[in-house]
């Protein structure tokens, strides 16, 4: 009953940041689970979907962009981890958290930096919230296409930058974060003048 827990999507300018927990079956055993980011985005999907089919138990919960300007996108990383903790339908024995930084858990946990390539279950958990985030903003740029979230997910890539010079910010970006402030003063500027 060793939980691994992770999150997908610290760096982005909008959307959500998502995390998973995951307890794997140690007599189911899933080839090729990794950190995610060392993954495609179809192998991503496939191993997903076998993570979701074959693991024990698994959970996925967030923080959306209101809460991470609220409280900072490092704790909101670390409420949506212990949020998906927590959603498990049983306690873990351990919990296993990527990275140096803990969550505030009722269990037994330990961290480990780098354990999305280290353990099974913190890749596994990776891997689902990494889909689950890229899936949402995927959902968000039918909302907002003009944003084209569905192609870098709201990373603050030269296009998106651009973009978000051009329209401002959505609702759905984090205002906290620099770029979007800069972008949403700049459009204030305009529609004074």
């Amino acid at each position: 009953m060793i939980c691994g827990t992770d999150e997908a999507g610290c760096g982005p300018l909008a959307g959500p940041v998502v995390a998973a927990a995951v307890i794997l079956n140690p007599d189911r055993p899933i080839d090729g689970i990794t950190d995610s980011k060392k993954l495609t985005a179809r192998h991503r999907e496939e191993l997903s979907e076998l993570i979701k089919e074959h693991a024990l138990y698994w959970a996925i919960a967030q923080c959306d962009p209101a809460e991470i300007d609220e409280i900072n996108i490092m704790q909101a990383a670390l409420l949506a981890m212990r949020r998906a903790v927590e959603a498990l339908p049983v306690p873990p024995a351990m919990v296993l958290v990527d990275g140096n930084r803990m969550p505030k858990l009722t269990v037994p946990a330990r961290t480990i930096v780098g354990g999305d390539s280290l353990e099974a279950c913190i890749g596994a958990a990776s891997i689902l919230a990494k889909v689950e985030r890229d899936r949402q903003m995927v959902e968000w740029h039918e909302h907002y296409p003009q944003y084209d979230f569905a192609r870098h997910k709201a990373y603050a890539t030269p296009a998106h930058l651009a973009l978000l010079e051009q329209y401002g910010p959505s609702p759905i970006h984090r205002m906290s974060f620099s770029p979007v402030a800069r972008a949403a003063e700049r459009m204030m500027k305009i529609k004074v003048s």
